[in-house]
């Protein structure tokens, strides 16, 4: 039990399961047994930004990729990113189009696994089910031709990272700072050409399906973290969906654009970054608005809002149907994290396709080769999650001497806090405690798919210890898993 305060009365869900790393929520009781507040906090401490002091810049891709395991390519972008600043170099077009193939990759192998693999146990089994068959091998029971689907489309993701870089994870030995070391041959983009129809299939289905159940989950929609927020993502100068490079917007719940980051070293004038001493992870919010007030997101959700277009035909007509569930085309429900998630792996699918069609693409002109130019280099990319910032300060030599990184999941981190005190003053009975109503918790964590670290989850029988204490510290009620 983490106390918060002198008396509080706490539930404790430790770990959260099926997600990337490790976390705990406490829920903190009333003294009529209601739900006060419910805080999600991080346990993990991972130091990257101190530990990288006094290393070379050009080792920052291969170093920052391993903060994450889900996401490396995301950090390998941004990292890349800063480091084409500090040289002061823009890699050759074939290059830039190489690094976003491999994204494209990365957002779809990251995209399909949270929904098949963590999310699609409770929307097909249900929130209620028993969590000794509610994961991947559950839904492979249920329904074998859905969990194929989302094996196969992760494969295909992993295949794009595997073929333009030479390793699925961890791939750095491909990229450094003003491009790659080696162009894609026809072969690999061949083969991959030859996956892509079933890949297109898959995403199809897949978000006609979903959006066929959505009529089952109002009351999910209503109170899985449905409030108004800001959002933040990139976009294209005309507006549309951007995950590689584009000016970081910010726009307010009625639709309104209230922040454009075109230099994305300025981004410190539009985002502050809090602490909180219950949690090891930042709590970033929008300056203009303060703090916790100026609390966003990020992340698929956020990305569609903040976009007018995909440029992209099928996801076109998917962005459209989707912006007209919220007013003025912004979608507030955390749920709609998944809607959101499934249109964006389509358009990546669709994306690669048009990356591999393109016969710059095989280009062996991939690098723009210079040394320390600038002392100071900003990545901003989309990572799966979101929004993913890299800044690194150099000497003459080119040593780190300071960074600051903002991940993806950071940004979301007050809205956690929002959406799991939503979710369990609706669904958490103190004093009849049952394992569904904790799931529906972590259930909305999930749906924004926080990645915490490189940690891997075990499948099944993950531990989770629940306890209720009463104001004198007595325990009077504990569920096992």
């Amino acid at each position: 039990m983490v106390k918060t305060e002198k008396n509080a009365k706490q539930i404790v869900i430790s770990p959260i399961t099926r997600i990337e790393g490790h976390a705990q929520v406490s829920i903190c009781l009333n003294d009529d047994d209601s739900v006060k507040e419910a805080r999600f906090q991080v346990t993990d401490f991972r130091g990257f930004e101190k530990f990288t002091e006094g290393r070379p810049f050009y080792e920052m891709p291969s170093i920052t990729s391993r903060a994450c395991g889900i996401c490396p390519v995301s950090h390998l972008l941004a990292s890349a990113k800063a480091c084409d600043a500090i040289v002061g170099v823009s890699p050759p077009p074939t290059a830039i189009k190489l690094r976003r193939l491999m994204h494209m990759g990365q957002m779809i192998q990251s995209h399909a696994l949270n929904f098949y693999h963590l999310s699609a146990p409770d929307l097909i089994l249900g929130f209620d089910s028993d969590p000794a068959t509610r994961n991947v091998f559950g839904l492979m029971e249920k329904d074998p031709k859905l969990a194929l689907q989302g094996i196969k489309l992760r494969k295909f993701g992993q295949e794009i990272i595997d073929k333009v870089a030479g390793k699925r994870i961890h791939s750095s030995e491909w990229i450094l700072p003003g491009g790659a070391k080696w162009p894609l041959s026809k072969y690999k983009a061949d083969y991959l050409k030859a996956y892509l129809p079933e890949a297109l299939d898959s995403a199809q289905k897949t978000l006609t399906l979903y959006k066929n159940w959505l009529v089952n989950f109002d009351e999910e929609v209503e109170n899985f973290g449905n409030f108004p927020s800001y959002y933040m993502g990139l976009v294209t100068s005309d507006g549309g969906l951007e995950h590689y490079d584009g000016t970081l917007t910010i726009m307010d719940n009625d639709g309104k654009v209230v922040g454009r980051c075109i230099d994305p070293t300025t981004y410190s004038d539009f985002i502050g970054e809090a602490v909180e001493p219950y949690s090891f992870m930042k709590f970033p919010y929008f300056k203009a608005v303060g703090y916790p007030e100026g609390f966003y997101r990020v992340g698929p959700l956020a990305r569609l809002n903040v976009a007018s277009h995909c440029d992209t035909p099928l996801a076109d007509i998917e962005l459209k149907q989707f912006k007209k569930l919220g007013k003025n085309g912004v979608v507030q429900s955390t749920f709609h994290y998944h809607y959101a998630r499934l249109v964006e792996l389509l358009y990546c699918v669709e994306k690669a396709r048009e990356l591999l069609e393109d016969p710059e693409i095989l280009s062996e002109h991939v690098t723009s080769k210079a040394m320390v130019n600038h002392y100071e280099g900003v990545g901003v990319a989309e990572a799966p999650r979101g929004t993913l910032i890299h800044h690194y300060k150099v000497d003459p030599q080119g040593m780190i001497t300071w960074n600051n990184m903002i991940i993806a999941t950071e940004h979301n981190n007050i809205a956690y806090n929002k959406a799991i005190t939503q979710v369990a003053k609706k669904y958490v009975k103190a004093k009849a405690l049952q394992e569904g109503m904790l799931n529906r918790v972590e259930a909305v964590i999930r749906a924004f798919d926080p990645c915490l670290s490189c940690a891997t989850h075990a499948v099944g029988k993950m531990p989770l210890d629940i306890k209720l204490f009463d104001k004198n510290d007595k325990l009077v009620d504990r569920k096992v898993r």
